[in-house]
């Protein structure tokens, strides 16, 4: 087990990406609790994701931004050298073709600061979530 010395909780995996501290109560709190630089980055996902799920809410849920509609739909996350968009693994299997030069792993996809965002293909797969209902 691995303790994180700033907030002491206890993981698995050695350096495990987490939030420290209590979680942001909203998605602008938790924009502006990320460093500058990063900002606008998520505020581009936001607008993107927001655009094509007016009637979604917005809430925080495993302390990242969600959109929400009966269910988690989509998620996302600021880390140091990425946005992780989380779609679920339904999503990650069906958009595969398009995700070739993005890392994914089951039901997430990084998408480096080094790239400009993918935001079509980012309202693709909010689109796809929740009209699927394909989350996980």
């Amino acid at each position: 087990m691995w303790q994180c010395p700033k907030c002491g909780r206890e993981f698995k995996n050695t350096s495990q990406d987490h939030y420290c501290g209590e979680p942001p109560k909203t998605i602008d709190a938790y924009i502006a609790a990320q460093p500058e630089g990063v900002q606008p980055y998520l505020n581009q996902v936001r607008a993107t994701i927001r655009a094509v799920l007016p009637d979604a809410q917005e809430r925080i849920s495993w302390s990242m931004p969600t959109y929400w509609s009966k269910h988690n739909i989509i998620h996302f996350a600021a880390f140091k050298k990425h946005i992780g968009l989380y779609p679920g693994e339904k999503a990650v299997e069906y958009f595969t073709d398009r995700l070739t030069e993005y890392k994914t792993s089951k039901g997430a996809i990084q998408l480096p600061y080094s790239k400009p965002l993918p935001l079509e293909l980012i309202a693709e797969i909010a689109k796809w979530c929740y009209e699927t209902g394909k989350h996980h």
